[in-house]
C-alpha cells in the first residue's frame, strides 16, 4: 500500500509543466531581458553622461541606483523563479506580471532620482545665480 502511494506522489510530481507556464516564463524572461538591455542600461548610461558633461551639476547618485536595481534585481529574479516552478498557468502568468511590472519600476527609478536631486541642486544654485548678479550690477 505505501508503495503504491509513494508511486502516485512521485509520478504527480514528475508530469511536465503545462505549456502555459513554459511561455509565460519564456515572456518573462525576454521582458525583463528587453526592459534591462533596452531601457536600464540606456538609460543609466545616459544621466551617468550627463551628470559627468555638466560637472556634477546634474547630479547622479550612484549609490541610490544600484541599491534599488540590487533589491529590483533580486525581487524580478524571485517572480521569475516563482512563474518557472508553478504547475499552473494562471499562477505564472501573475508572477510574470508583477515581475515587469517590478522591473519597469526600478527602469524608470534612475530618472525619479535625478529628477529629486537636480531639483534639490536647483534650489542649491539659485542664491548663487542671485549673490552673482548682485555682485556685478551694484
Amino acid at each position: 500500500m505505501t508503495t503504491a502511494r509513494a508511486h502516485r506522489r512521485l509520478r504527480r510530481s514528475a508530469r511536465p509543466r503545462p505549456r502555459g507556464v513554459r511561455a509565460a516564463s519564456a515572456v518573462g524572461v525576454l521582458a525583463v531581458l528587453v526592459l534591462a538591455v533596452g531601457a536600464w542600461l540606456p538609460l543609466v548610461g545616459f544621466l551617468a553622461g550627463a551628470t559627468a558633461t555638466t560637472a556634477g551639476l546634474v547630479p547622479f547618485p550612484a549609490v541610490r541606483v544600484g541599491v534599488v536595481t540590487v533589491l529590483g534585481l533580486v525581487v524580478v529574479l524571485g517572480f521569475l523563479a516563482l512563474a518557472i516552478t508553478r504547475r499552473h498557468t494562471a499562477t505564472a502568468w501573475a508572477a510574470v506580471t508583477l515581475a515587469v511590472l517590478v522591473g519597469t519600476a526600478v527602469s524608470l527609478s534612475p530618472v525619479v532620482t535625478v529628477a529629486i536631486g537636480s531639483a534639490d541642486r536647483a534650489g542649491d544654485v539659485w542664491p548663487v545665480v542671485t549673490g552673482l548678479v548682485e555682485r556685478f550690477a551694484g
